[in-house]
């Protein structure tokens, strides 16, 4: 309309030009002469005439072309509006998709979203929101084309696609696929908070205590987990570590894991019994023995005392003089008692032994120390204390069995 406004006008002014170049010609009684000549042609006629004639043909000419470019353009034009007719079409039913999803309506969803994908101005978005609708209605096939559909639409940086496969093979508990790919989108991001979340959750349900201690320092680093959460978890990981090295039963596998933990980890009570014990277990007690007195020294714990008690040492008198120094800082420690009359029934100091295990039995009776006393009054010959002792024992551990029981029951 606006151009029809301009071409009327400028129309109207040539109009006005041209009449009133004939009104001064006329005026001056002379109507002007104008001669074209082309080899034996030529052509004459007044000077508003021709001025008509020139106006006339360049507006001729200038529709001409304008009417010519209309035409040629007008292809690329029908093609746009088509693009923006698919693309406008591809956005309603991305947001209708996404609604349907949200309603659980998966099938529908997905069937929506991949129709339009091609045409969308956001295909990565469709295809990744079809594969979340296609595996919660089951279809894993239907998931994974989708995301390769998605891959092919994004750059090899782009993280996007990966979380959500990581994701999305976490939610139906395919650990080794999502370590997979999140050890890819490790290795372009090595410290993005989501994919270490996820890798920590797919070693833990897989039980891979030695791919999550390697990425236990970036969790703390990183602050993906609260401070309290990656104590914990170092104390899981790698007491578990350590239980999974004790099953092998060599001796210098568990030196060699033992020495990959860190020292802040091997200051913890409950991780340095485990690696004791394990060194126990595997006949070289006796190379752990003064680590673990140290241990006792900087955290007194009756497990590592009763750890003590079962090292074989070769000078057995030693052993036990090394362990009734505490006896000056703990000497109602019933424990203690226990561990020394265990010793000194080890070093055959039998009168000794009797000793501190009475002391013991009078201090906190035990089923350990029924035994070890039944033990040593059965070697001395005297088998009817020695029995009695056996029967207090099982007493004892029957009534903490029951105890137990009824606990769990009231619980």
């Amino acid at each position: 309309m606006k151009n029809l406004m301009y071409f009327l006008g400028s129309l109207l002014c040539a109009v006005l030009v041209a009449f009133l170049l004939h009104s001064w010609l006329v005026k001056q009684n002379d109507p002007g002469y104008v001669l074209i000549g082309f080899g034996h042609w030529s052509l004459e006629t007044s000077l508003t005439v021709f001025a008509v004639a020139q106006v006339i043909g360049f507006f001729v000419l200038y529709n001409f072309f304008r009417l010519m470019g209309v035409l040629i353009r007008m292809p690329n034009q029908f093609a746009k509006r088509r693009r923006n007719i698919r693309f406008n079409r591809s956005q309603e039913a991305l947001v209708a998709g996404l609604f349907d999803a949200a309603d659980g309506n998966w099938e529908r969803a997905e069937k929506v979203l991949i129709k339009h994908a091609a045409h969308s101005g956001a295909p990565l978005l469709h295809y990744l929101t079809a594969a979340r609708a296609a595996q919660s209605r089951g279809a894993l096939d239907k998931r994974d084309e989708y995301l390769q559909k998605a891959s092919e639409q994004s750059s090899d940086t782009n993280m996007t696609v990966g979380l959500t496969q990581a994701e999305l093979h976490l939610s139906e508990k395919q650990f080794e696929q999502a370590l997979e790919t999140l050890g890819k989108l490790h290795s372009i991001n090595p410290g993005h908070a989501r994919v270490l979340k996820m890798m920590h959750q797919a070693y833990q349900h897989l039980g891979d205590w030695e791919g999550l201690s390697k990425i236990l320092p970036s969790l703390q680093q990183h602050k993906v987990l609260m401070e309290t959460e990656v104590k914990l978890l170092e104390t899981e990981t790698f007491s578990r570590l350590l239980k999974q090295t004790i099953a092998q039963g060599d001796r210098q596998t568990i030196q060699t894991c033992w020495e990959g933990i860190p020292d802040h980890i091997k200051t913890l009570p409950g991780i340095a019994n485990i690696y004791f014990a394990a060194m126990i277990a595997a006949g070289a007690g006796s190379s752990v023995e003064s680590a673990m007195l140290k241990q006792l020294g900087r955290h007194w714990d009756d497990t590592l005392l009763v750890l003590v008690s079962n090292i074989e040492a070769e000078d057995k008198a030693k052993q036990l003089q090394s362990v009734e120094q505490w006896l000056a800082v703990y000497p109602s420690n019933a424990v203690l008692l226990r561990v020394l009359g265990k010793l000194a029934l080890k070093a055959e100091q039998m009168e000794k032994a009797e000793q501190y295990l009475l002391k013991s039995l009078n201090t906190e009776a035990s089923v350990a120390t029924y035994q070890l006393l039944g033990e040593l009054l059965f070697s001395k010959g005297d088998k009817d204390q020695a029995c009695d002792y056996f029967k207090r024992g099982m007493e004892l551990a029957s009534a903490e069995l029951i105890s137990g029981v009824e606990s769990i029951r009231t619980a």
